[in-house]
């Protein structure tokens, strides 16, 4: 796992899958609000007019020069639940993200965000 001081050096680089097929740009780093570790990443992806951000564990990650690769398939991140360029993810729907991945989904203690934009 990376220290979220770096993996926020990524961001505006390309995003690729395991089979380097990119998938487009990083564009924000989301941490657990339990541990402040980074746990998903947003992807800048769709066309010039009609951009949207993905998004996809950071689990098991790792960087290249210039990229970042991702675990998941280039189809199953760009399926993922979604948000506008300039959107912001409803508490409502972050367990939508977790389990679009099957990772398992537990809102805080006292029903807090499980997820929080650095």
């Amino acid at each position: 796992m990376f220290e979220a001081a770096d993996i926020r050096e990524w961001r505006g680089h390309d995003v690729v899958d395991a089979r380097d097929h990119k998938i487009g740009e990083l564009e924000a780093v989301y941490v657990d609000t339990a541990t402040d570790l980074p746990s998903f990443g947003t992807v800048r992806v769709g066309m010039p007019t009609r951009r949207r951000l993905v998004f996809v564990p950071l689990d098991h990650a790792t960087v290249g020069p210039g990229y970042l690769k991702v675990t998941y398939g280039k189809k199953r991140v760009k399926d993922a639940p979604s948000i506008g360029t300039d959107g912001e993810l409803p508490a409502s729907d972050e367990e939508a993200v977790f389990k679009h991945y099957d990772l398992a989904y537990e809102p805080g203690a006292g029903g807090e965000r499980r997820l929080a934009r650095r």
